[in-house]
């Protein structure tokens, strides 16, 4: 299947998001925060588009699967 421009931000996102919290779990550490200020609006929006996306990719492997 071939993957438009939403998919791979989705990914990209997703990837990021994962790895933000792989950072937090294991050394106390938020990427996202050091970058973009902790509470920030840039920031929530950051943490919205993950969370976005991967219901987006939830979506998107649901409809693969019917």
């Amino acid at each position: 299947m071939k993957k438009n421009a939403v998919d791979w931000i989705a990914y990209v996102l997703v990837i990021v998001g994962a790895l933000n919290w792989g950072f937090v779990g294991l050394f106390n550490f938020d990427i996202v925060a050091r970058i973009l200020g902790e509470a920030t609006a840039l920031a929530r929006i950051v943490y919205s588009l993950v969370g976005l996306s991967g219901l987006y990719l939830i979506y998107v492997v649901a409809a693969k699967e019917s």
